[in-house]
């Protein structure tokens, strides 16, 4: 079934909130979709903090917490590794994984900088491993389905792609000063979750080649210096002293689609009363599709029906019949619901599908290749933004 039963050992760098979101998704990577896959071995998590890493080694089963990234590249046994952490440390931590010839999912975005990005690309071109990104949105099963109504051209020529990811972590302008608020423009809301909305526009709908009438914004200018770790989203202690915010809380641009397609974009951290709302709509001059993270479990789809009297958008209820839910899920019938959860679990199983070799393995993951065209786009988005909105150019897809 496989290139080898040998046992794979994972292991994830970092133990906050995403961190521990790989974590559960390779504890349950062996109990969704069909044989095949050898058994994983939940080896450790590594994190500075050392508490938060013993507690997400405890709570998901993995066998130790170490200290430091550095410790997982130095373990031989370790074969697979989730990197977790600060965008910044995204390249060296990768390239020691590689050199130390592991397996290497990235979150998103790529990498802190554009040249890193494109350093990671290079290493990702030459590396005798897999490497991978972590864009878990294209394994919702509702985006996976509008993708295929729009392969199928079961919407007719496409005429507006209109995404958005609007969210409410940073609204709180005595919310500690992060690493997330590090970094220039780009690196903020637009890297963020960004990144996500971007890369499901392409996947959706196709290259984009270039982008214009790009706004940056800052709402809350400074924020209070933390008095220790920040973990994920959350609060944390905070101190009297003040430090400048250096990147976006809200971003718009349009963009232009290789097919001619024109898309508009929003996206925001200081969106109040939005946990987590990526959304978009794709329309089409014989339907129109549209999926909301706040409602998983469905997305709305109108067509051409011959009927006059039940014309009219209708809503699909996520089962079977969509992408990742047949196997993918314990009870398979409509209607019992679809999560962020089950995303990285379909994107743990991908990633050690290929990993082992699958003969029948799911949908590959994004590349680092991938990630590096994303932030090619936000590159083009800021520097768009700096120069009153011009139009300007994304590099082709390599």
């Amino acid at each position: 079934m496989t290139s080898s039963s040998k046992p794979i050992s994972v292991a994830v760098i970092g133990a906050g909130m995403a961190g521990r979101s790989h974590a559960a998704g390779y504890r349950n990577v062996n109990t969704v979709f069909g044989a095949g896959l050898p058994p994983v071995r939940l080896a450790a998590i590594a994190d500075a903090n050392t508490a938060l890493g013993e507690d997400a080694a405890r709570r998901y089963g993995f066998e130790k917490a170490l200290p430091s990234w550095e410790a997982v590249a130095e373990d031989p046994t370790i074969d697979a590794v989730s990197i977790v952490v600060g965008n910044a440390l995204h390249r060296p931590i990768a390239e020691a994984l590689v050199a130390a010839g592991k397996h290497v999912l990235c979150e998103k975005p790529l990498a802190g900088s554009l040249e890193d990005a494109r350093a990671m690309a290079e290493l990702e071109r030459t590396a005798d491993v897999v490497t991978a990104v972590g864009y878990t949105f294209r394994r919702s099963p509702g985006i996976a389905a509008i993708r295929e109504h729009v392969q199928r051209a079961e919407l007719g020529d496409l005429t507006l792609f209109s995404g958005r990811y609007w969210c409410d972590y940073a609204t709180d302008p005595n919310g500690p000063l992060s690493w997330r608020f590090k970094g220039g423009p780009g690196s903020g809301a637009l890297g963020d979750v960004g990144s996500h909305v971007i890369d499901a526009a392409e996947y959706v709908a196709g290259p984009i080649v270039s982008v214009s009438g790009a706004v940056l914004s800052t709402q809350i200018t400074k924020r209070p210096l933390p008095l220790g770790a920040v973990i994920g989203h959350n609060a944390a202690p905070v101190s009297d002293e003040f430090g400048e915010v250096e990147n976006e809380d809200t971003a718009s641009f349009t963009a232009r689609f290789e097919s001619g397609l024109v898309g508009t974009f929003s996206v925001t951290r200081t969106g109040f009363g939005l946990p987590n709302g990526l959304a978009f709509d794709v329309l089409g001059v014989g339907g129109r599709a549209a999926f909301d993270q706040h409602r998983p479990a469905e997305y709305l789809f109108d067509d051409a029906q011959p009927d006059a009297r039940t014309r009219g958008a209708r809503q699909i209820i996520a089962g079977p019949q969509m992408p990742y839910f047949a196997g993918g899920v314990p009870m398979e019938a409509p209607g019992v619901g679809a999560s962020n959860g089950d995303n990285f679990t379909y994107q743990a199983r991908a990633f050690l599908d290929q990993v082992a070799g699958v003969t029948e393995p799911l949908p590959p993951c994004a590349t680092f290749a991938d990630g590096l065209r994303t932030m090619e786009i936000i590159r083009a988005v800021v520097d768009s933004s700096l120069n009153d909105g011009a139009v300007t150019a994304v590099p082709p897809v390599a």
